[in-house]
């Protein structure tokens, strides 16, 4: 299974580059509305997709959608080869296939890991395994698409994704052979009724009803600041890096996001459960807070010679804040919610962050010329930190039911 995902994340990686690169020469600015659509398309099909899912099998459910998101890719390297340039309509097609497999592989993927991990007690490990390869690949696609663009057409990173989805959907198979999962009784509900289900199971947990409800607000917030904000800053100022561009700048502050994000899931995911969990959450959210808070100030009071420092800085005392939650969230789900909900209360989560991601890229623009890059920044710093001290002072010293 791990070598399966392993895999498919590392072709997602490849083709996250080349998707950015070919889609800006065809869209130009206009290649931004992808994100857009990509988190509608995540709404839509967590809203409409999740009663069906579960009247399946979750093995079966992760299954299809690897061969789907296969087939969509293999369709765009065929268009791509016969008109030898991509075509605009099959990177749109791949964005809303993509989309939506993520949209059915992810909550059965966690439903499933009770099954697979048996023992309880693994579970923070096994989660951490899974966030720790997606990070992994985060590192590695990028810098394996630099070493290998002089050897391999740009089209055949396409096609060596497609191959990821169908190696992970041949381990998966097996697994499913080795280790059946035990039968499900099936709900015939809708997708919103489903969806709904979701939320319901979660309401009843007083400390993931919380996580849930101010994920929106993080997640909203951490896409401005690193992915609108920082660049903005980055440009306007004229910072620059090793390689002497923005562009170079801002690898650097990702990449030391990125060493101190995995640093942690290692950390997180070898720790057993903690009595009181919701301690670990929230001051990693204020963690998280605090680095978007340290990115604002150094691009409003710091002059460009230092802000490149201070933003790697600050990126690597904010990254620690992913795997304090994310770990400890899913272990929650998987092992204090009925395991016939666990998929729904993923999907409840699913799309309270796409919206909250939405709803941010709608506002940001104008919020980001009305008060400035440096201010809006802080601004999202202070909403992330915020929602970590709100849930300190409600769950610090309680248990997490």
């Amino acid at each position: 299974m791990w070598a399966g995902l392993a895999a498919s994340a590392i072709g997602d990686q490849l083709f996250a580059v080349v998707l950015s690169w070919v889609a800006v020469g065809i869209f130009g600015t206009a290649a931004g509305y992808l994100s857009v659509l990509q988190a509608g398309v995540l709404v839509l099909a967590t809203l409409l997709a999740g009663g069906w899912a579960d009247r399946r099998g979750q093995m079966g459910v992760m299954i299809g959608a690897d061969l789907a998101r296969a087939a969509c890719l293999l369709v765009a390297v065929a268009a791509w080869l016969a008109a030898g340039r991509p075509a605009g309509w099959s990177l749109v097609a791949c964005v809303l296939v993509l989309a939506g497999g993520m949209a059915l592989f992810r909550p059965a993927l966690q439903a499933s890991l009770p099954h697979l991990a048996r023992d309880p007690a693994l579970l923070p490990a096994a989660n951490a395994l899974l966030d720790t390869t997606d990070r992994i690949a985060r590192l590695l696609g990028p810098g394996l698409v630099g070493l290998t663009a002089s050897l391999v057409p740009l089209v055949h990173f396409v096609t060596l994704d497609a191959v990821s989805f169908l190696v992970s959907a041949g381990a998966v198979a097996t697994i499913a052979w080795l280790h059946p999962a035990p039968k499900v009784l099936p709900r015939r509900e809708s997708g919103l009724s489903a969806v709904l289900r979701g939320f319901a199971a979660v309401r009843r947990h007083r400390l993931l009803f919380f996580v849930l409800c101010v994920s929106g607000v993080i997640n909203g917030a951490w896409q401005a600041a690193y992915f609108l904000g920082l660049p903005l800053m980055i440009e306007h100022d004229g910072v620059t890096g090793p390689g002497g561009t923005g562009l170079a700048a801002y690898g650097l502050v990702i990449s030391a996001y990125g060493s101190t994000n995995l640093l942690g899931t290692l950390v997180v995911g070898n720790r057993a459960m903690p009595r009181h969990p919701a301690r670990l959450i929230f001051v990693g959210n204020c963690l998280g807070g605090l680095g978007v808070l340290l990115l604002g100030a150094a691009g409003l009071l710091l002059a460009p010679a230092w802000q490149l420092p201070a933003f790697c800085a600050a990126a690597a005392v904010g990254a620690v804040a992913g795997p304090m939650q994310d770990i400890m969230v899913a272990t929650l789900r998987q092992t204090e919610l009925p395991r016939a909900d666990i998929a729904a209360a993923v999907r409840a989560f699913i799309l309270v962050n796409n919206l909250g991601l939405l709803l941010t890229l709608a506002a940001a623009p104008s919020l980001f010329d009305a008060i400035g890059v440096a201010p809006a920044v802080l601004l999202c710093g202070a909403a992330y930190a915020g929602a970590g001290v709100a849930g300190l002072l409600r769950f610090g010293f309680k248990s997490s039911t």
